[in-house]
């Protein structure tokens, strides 16, 4: 008894003692730093950016979780984050065909905003997270309801798994490794892409689960063929790549598996076969032969007048592409055009079309890369060779050409002394002016040559500018400002130029053509930019 009276009154005074400290225990808030979401369903989960409670700087990635195959509720705790981020994924919820925009890179113009802006009060936290959460469950839940059709539930929780990755991956800036592909040769990082870290997610989710079927439609020259050299190569290379020789990892077996739908319709051998002899320019006929072919396969298949063309796309570099809906816009409304001519006066909409880079291919080449001399060697300022095409070339040629300056050479032809290709590698900055279309294969030409591109154009809207800065690796000038070329050039300081030229390298795998196509290339890049669109459409459930 003795022994036992001892240890109570032992109890009693270390309760005592701790009496002063029981405010600090009541007054501690899990909720300000751990916020618990439900999901319902088999929802990927990525590793997760996980604050310290003590000082929320340190982190601690967790791998990611194993799921299993039954449709069971999982518990997730996830960090605390940033209440405008969380407003912003809020507003971004996927939407309907008609309404479709473009939603994590708008999040992380957001995020980068709120970085410099602070907090807002703890109760607004509380409440706008209360709706990303609310939004997040009711999603994964909706589609984790079976329906008559099983490729449909298939297609769309796999969607939705890849937005939740996406949104993670964007909000808490963490890069996440998939076991199945625990090697990875690549992984985004810089200041040339508008957020690494989603970007990265989002192309190990595209890798993981995107399949495009090409319509069998159709016989060859104006279909199922294209131009796989000059100015058009990317269009023809393209459907060479995804429809004729289908060895895409990307191509789907069977429709009913497929997330988009392409149409191997190329417009440059319309203009070459249908309008030769040139007796008038009318683009009427290739409106009605466009238009014919999406009537057989519409009519033949279901896919089209379940979205009304939201999940179908035609590439195409012709500068004529764009004229293609111009006939019926309201049969095209939703259809997704990757083009060359990215022009927003034209009709060109950046949340439903993909810009596309020009590429001038060589005969027998696949590639113009070369290099060019390293930054320190690279004497002459700014360079540009070329006709006299459109509004915007003219001014240039007419305020350039004829001034003897060592600094800045511009040529409406290039003198036979001296070679185009060595000339940009050995310049600092190359002049990429629009000439009848907005696009230029300059751009790429001075990408591949380690040459600054300094876009000269109006409505423009450049390749990948849904994952790239350009603002971060080109300069961009307008038209008024012409005649002040070299004199904004010579204002960018020499370290800064170094960063822009290093940038410019680090972003041309991106325009690289590969056959077959490899990862982060040109035309998986292209992918990826349908990809996002078809992320962010929602379709109805069938026979809803």
């Amino acid at each position: 008894m003795g022994v036992l009276t001892r240890r109570r009154t032992l109890s009693l005074l270390f309760t005592v003692a701790l009496l002063p400290l029981f405010p600090l225990f009541f007054t501690f808030r899990p909720s300000q730093y751990w916020t618990e979401v439900r999901f319902s369903g088999r929802d990927f989960v990525p590793s997760l950016r996980i604050q310290s409670n003590a000082t929320h700087q340190k982190t601690q990635v967790r791998p990611i979780s194993a799921l299993s195959d039954d449709f069971s509720t999982r518990t997730l705790l996830l960090p605390t984050i940033n209440t405008s981020t969380v407003a912003a994924v809020a507003n971004s919820a996927t939407t309907s065909a008609s309404s479709r925009k473009l939603s994590w890179p708008a999040t992380i113009a957001d995020r980068q905003s709120t970085d410099t802006n602070g907090s807002h009060t703890r109760q607004k936290e509380t409440e706008t997270r209360k709706v990303v959460e609310k939004r997040v469950e009711k999603e994964v839940i909706e589609l984790g309801r079976k329906t008559s059709d099983p490729s449909f539930d298939k297609i769309e929780l796999g969607l939705a798994k890849a937005r939740g990755a996406i949104r993670r991956a964007a909000l808490y800036r963490n890069y996440t490794v998939d076991q199945d592909k625990a090697q990875i040769s690549f992984v985004p990082r810089g200041a040339i892409y508008r957020n690494p870290y989603a970007f990265h997610q989002s192309y190990m989710e595209m890798e993981k689960r995107f399949k495009v079927w090409s319509y069998r439609e159709g016989e060859p020259p104006l279909v199922h063929d294209g131009p796989v050299n000059n100015i058009y190569s990317t269009e023809g290379q393209f459907i060479d790549e995804m429809d004729v020789s289908r060895s895409s990892p990307f191509a789907a077996r069977h429709p009913e598996e497929a997330h988009a739908f392409f149409v191997p319709f190329s417009i440059a051998k319309v203009i070459w076969f249908v309008y030769k002899p040139v007796t008038d320019y009318s683009r009427e006929r290739l409106q009605r032969l466009v238009r014919d072919y999406i009537g057989v396969v519409s009519t033949k298949y279901r896919y089209w007048n379940r979205t009304n063309g939201a999940d179908h796309f035609l590439v195409s570099c012709h500068d004529w592409a764009p004229s293609v809906s111009m006939a019926h816009p309201d049969f095209y409304g939703d259809f997704i055009r990757v083009l060359c001519n990215a022009n927003t006066s034209e009709g060109f909409k950046p949340g439903r079309d993909v810009s596309m880079p020009e590429i001038n291919l060589l005969f027998g080449h696949l590639s113009m890369l070369h290099g060019g001399l390293p930054p320190s060697q690279r004497k002459l300022l700014a360079f540009f060779a070329g006709g006299e095409h459109g509004e915007i070339r003219k001014i240039l040629l007419r305020h350039w050409k004829n001034k003897v300056d060592e600094d800045v050479q511009v040529y409406r032809a290039l003198p036979k002394h001296l070679n185009y290709t060595k000339m940009m590698g050995s310049t600092k900055f190359c002049l990429c002016p629009s000439g009848y279309e907005v696009a230029s294969p300059r751009v790429a030409e001075a990408i591949y040559a380690g040459c600054v591109p300094v876009l000269i154009s109006d409505h423009y809207v450049p390749p990948f500018s849904d994952v790239l800065d350009w603002s971060k690796f080109t300069v961009q000038i307008p038209v008024e400002r012409i005649p002040e070329i070299k004199v904004i050039l010579e204002g960018i300081s020499q370290r800064r130029y170094l960063t822009l030229q290093r940038r410019v390298v680090a972003v041309r795998r991106h325009f690289v053509v590969n056959r077959p196509a490899q990862s982060y290339d040109v035309f998986h890049m292209l992918l990826h930019s349908v990809w996002l669109r078809r992320l962010n459409l929602n379709l109805p459930h069938p026979h809803s």
